[in-house]
């Protein structure tokens, strides 16, 4: 009882610090639901809101057990410290986009000296590659930075600082290369690496049917600032990754506006035929 008075006495004296304080620890608890859910833990949810109903009974005057009630009555903090270490890489993956917030729309930002043009050849390179791959049922796995590389992602493959071509990228997937299982990394209109271990992405959402490739594309596209393109070896569909979040079933005109928005350069002339042709089809 003593709580709730000292509840009444705050709205009493002070209204807006109450109403502040409610709204906060609403956020917190919803904020900390929410992740659980997402993270394959609503048996847990379920335990902790139990502890805390538990906990304000038992601190009651009612019943007089103070210390235990107090225990359980805080248990969403225990359960948050539980998180941390039942869910380290989910926690990490937090407090990067905290730290690091990212704009999915954020466009390539040069650091040498790349013109417009250079990088429409590379969009079309790497559309064409695309394309080529899909038909032949050929898997590959394209990460374009827009921003810093993560230099331990780069470390694992193979450096290539090599001009980008749609030759090129066929030949590094190509099935008896020696880098066509890794990752390529492109930034401009250059490929950085080749053959690049990513982290795979530990999300439930995922659907069953998609492998390795799919997982590992998503992975990366979860904790940098990248837009993942992925071949698939068995169906051939091209998709994309960004942000943690997997679109299926590019086609070419798809592939070109999403890079050409990436680079933050405008749609070609050409392109911009070939959209209103198809709206008039």
């Amino acid at each position: 009882m003593e709580f709730f008075e000292k509840i009444y006495d705050k709205m009493v004296a002070k209204p807006w610090a109450c109403a502040l304080d409610i709204v906060l620890t609403a956020l917190l608890i919803y904020g900390l639901i929410v992740f659980l859910k997402k993270n394959n833990a609503k048996r847990l949810v379920f335990i902790a809101l139990a502890l805390i109903a538990v906990g304000v009974v038992l601190a009651s005057e009612l019943v007089g057990t103070t210390v235990v009630g107090s225990l359980l009555k805080y248990a969403v903090f225990i359960v948050i410290i539980v998180a941390v270490f039942m869910f380290p890489a989910e926690v990490r993956r937090g407090l990067l986009k905290i730290a690091s917030p990212r704009d999915t729309h954020e466009a390539y930002s040069a650091d040498e000296n790349v013109s417009e043009e250079q990088l429409h050849n590379a969009i079309n390179d790497i559309v064409r590659a695309a394309q080529n791959m899909s038909k032949k049922n050929v898997g590959a796995l394209i990460v374009i930075s827009t921003q810093n590389l993560p230099e331990h992602i780069i470390d694992s493959g193979t450096k290539l600082d090599a001009v980008l071509s749609c030759a090129l990228l066929e030949s590094i997937f190509n099935t008896k290369a020696p880098l066509h299982d890794g990752a390529v990394f492109v930034r401009g209109n250059r490929i950085v690496a080749a053959g690049c271990f990513l982290p795979l992405s530990q999300s439930i959402s995922i659907d069953k049917e998609l492998g390795t490739r799919h997982r590992a594309g998503i992975g990366v596209s979860e904790n940098y600032n990248v837009l993942t393109i992925i071949v698939s070896e068995e169906t051939g569909v091209i998709s994309i990754a960004q942000g943690g979040e997997l679109t299926r079933y590019f086609d070419s005109q798809m592939l070109t506006d999403k890079l050409e928005q990436t680079y933050g350069l405008q749609a070609t002339p050409e392109s911009t035929r070939k959209r209103r042709r198809g709206k008039g089809a």
